[in-house]
């Protein structure tokens, strides 16, 4: 893997904001669906993945030494925490597109519905 660098991150971020972008233009819903597909990945996509991101980070700012113990740094990083709870709450958002897939016939497995509607 390749070092980490604000960089490579940013590189992340304006690729998103690419898709974003392409989106506006309104594609071919098809085609969106499939572009943001790892995105909303039930174990791997983005509000999975940034849950874990928050929460690495509030335990890295939390276990450094150098890091002051004061009533603020705790609130800050309990405001990490909760971010990161709340955004993993969203990752039942891939119901969502399996049931926009099957709403355009393009369900990759053929089957209909979501796991919570067979």
């Amino acid at each position: 893997m390749p070092a980490l660098t604000p960089d490579t991150i940013r590189t992340l971020t304006e690729t998103l904001s690419d898709l974003t972008d392409y989106l506006r233009k309104t594609p071919d819903p098809t085609e969106a669906l499939a572009l943001v597909e790892p995105l909303l990945d039930e174990y791997t996509g983005l509000p999975v993945q940034f849950a874990d991101t928050l929460r690495a980070l509030a335990r890295a700012v939390q276990e450094n030494l150098d890091t002051p113990r004061t009533g603020q740094g705790d609130l800050l990083i309990t405001e990490l925490r909760t971010a990161a709870w709340e955004l993993a709450e969203q990752h039942a958002l891939h119901y969502v597109l399996d049931d926009l897939r099957d709403l355009y016939g393009s369900s990759p497995t053929g089957e209909q519905g979501c796991c919570w509607c067979r």
